[in-house]
């Protein structure tokens, strides 16, 4: 029998998902393993009837991949499930604190139970940090702004989920997508090109060079081909674990431009 409380949280979930949300302050939190298993078997119980086993059935919406109307953080999600929403006609809700941080943990770790536990921020001062602190910006481009020696993220909020992207800043070579691997080019005539591949097919091969120039180059006329093994971008290390989790909620945040 389904417990009446925990049914309606899936319905309010989707009403979240579907609907402008206020970005809060984050809550220092950290998830487990075990949080995530919690969270798989209450969804597989109580949720997929509505969301699909994948979390996709409601247009717009993907909760495997992360993919809210509007990115919200994990406080956000408990603060609203908590006081409810009343023009929305849902009352406010009481979970056991396990209950809640199992579901949350579980759509954060992708629908993967043996992923990373990821905790999602504020995106505001993700952003801070991205820019900052971080440094990111320094390398990667969003929305028209910055360099072009690293990939662009302007949409990388669609592309990646959220256990994704925390991959992506805490271990970037085990992340890093053939295709955007760094090369290091000796041509025919002894000039040695290095950048970052961006297209390549039968006959040439595109890439953005180490001063941001866009070269396309035929492959009859190259000697040596080298892809890089490792990512030349650096683990967050000097992050903390809410500085993280607020640059994961930005780059959550990035799905182009309107």
């Amino acid at each position: 029998m389904r417990r009446p409380h925990v049914t309606a949280l899936c319905v309010l979930i989707g009403w979240l998902l579907a609907s402008p949300g206020a970005w809060a302050q984050t809550q220092d939190h950290t998830y487990t393993a075990q949080d995530i298993v919690t969270g798989s078997r209450l969804y597989a119980a109580q949720c997929a009837q509505c969301h699909g086993p994948n979390g996709d059935l409601i247009p717009g919406v993907n909760l495997r991949r992360g993919q809210f109307r509007r990115p919200m953080s994990d406080e956000d999600l408990r603060r609203t499930i908590t006081v409810g929403v009343t023009a929305a006609g849902m009352p406010p809700f009481t979970l056991q604190a396990a209950e809640l941080d199992g579901l949350v943990a579980f759509v954060r770790a992708g629908f993967d139970v043996s992923g990373p536990p990821v905790t999602i921020g504020n995106a505001d001062r993700g952003r801070t940090v991205f820019e900052g602190k971080g440094a990111c910006a320094t390398c990667h481009r969003v929305n028209g702004k910055g360099p072009r020696v690293a990939p662009d993220l302007s949409e990388i909020g669609a592309a990646r989920s959220p256990a994704q992207l925390y991959r992506s800043v805490t271990e970037p070579t085990k992340q890093m997508m053939p295709l955007n691997r760094p090369v290091r080019i000796l041509m025919r005539d002894g000039r040695t090109i290095r950048g970052r591949r961006v297209n390549e097919d039968t006959y040439t091969v595109q890439l953005i060079d180490d001063q941001e120039k866009l070269l396309s180059l035929d492959k009859a006329d190259i000697k040596e081909f080298e892809l890089a093994k490792t990512s030349p971008m650096p683990p967050a290390t000097a992050l903390s674990a809410g500085e993280l989790a607020d640059t994961i909620a930005y780059l959550l945040s990035l799905k182009g431009l309107p």
